[in-house]
């Protein structure tokens, strides 16, 4: 490939020969996988896409009814065939979880290859933690779960160099408007959020912030 296709721009790794780097960190050895149920067995609503694509809308009020591990599970599923630069897929999927059944509140991470969740931390106070760093939007604190996409830029930079940041940003929307549309098949709510201090949530998250580092967030709950 010429390096001069998308204008003057050096050469990234992948044309001077580098490795590409892995799709998903691997957990660490102490660590125990939560696996999530088969999707072919999995029961949602069955929900017309002319009727999902008019009525998406952003919610921001949730009742205090459980999200329940097969909802979660289809959640997640639901944005792993989203379109990426380049077949990248540069996200890691972090979720706060407040209010999830079987799941202690805490801080996981989605393993996309196994289509499994790791604990990274448990924290009665995530969620609160989370929601200060969201500019203390209350409906952030009061959800079940936030998902929180993690862009992981080696992956991106790898192929198409520093031009490659502008794809993560591009990417995080096709993974969330999937989000907003597979929730509504299963009673779920949505609301994206941009608007978070950078430093204080990669740092709840143990994150460098240069080369691992927060997209774009959403508040996930259930409706009545």
């Amino acid at each position: 490939m010429d390096a001069t296709k998308f204008g003057e721009l050096d050469p990234s790794p992948q044309m001077l020969g580098h490795s590409p780097p892995p799709l998903e960190i691997a957990p660490g050895a102490d660590k125990s996988l939560i696996s999530f149920p088969e999707i072919g067995g999995l029961e949602t609503d069955s929900v017309n896409l002319k009727r999902a694509i008019e009525t998406r809308r952003s919610v921001r009020n949730f009742t205090d009814s459980s999200i329940s591990l097969q909802d979660l599970a289809w959640l997640l599923w639901a944005f792993r065939t989203v379109p990426s630069a380049g077949a990248r897929h540069a996200f890691e999927t972090y979720l706060s979880i407040g209010n999830v059944e079987g799941l202690e509140q805490g801080l996981y991470r989605y393993l996309a290859l196994e289509h499994s969740i790791v604990e990274e931390q448990q924290d009665e106070d995530i969620m609160a933690k989370v929601a200060r760093a969201c500019l203390d939007q209350p409906f952030v604190r009061n959800c079940g779960a936030v998902f929180i996409w993690v862009a992981i830029s080696e992956r991106m930079t790898w192929r198409y160099g520093e031009r490659g940041y502008r794809y993560l940003h591009l990417d995080a929307g096709h993974v969330c408007q999937n989000l907003y549309l597979a929730s509504q098949t299963v009673n779920c709510g949505v609301c994206a959020v941009a608007a978070f201090k950078d430093d204080e949530l990669n740092s709840l998250l143990g994150l460098d912030g240069d080369k691992h580092f927060v997209v774009y967030l959403a508040a996930v709950g259930k409706l009545d």
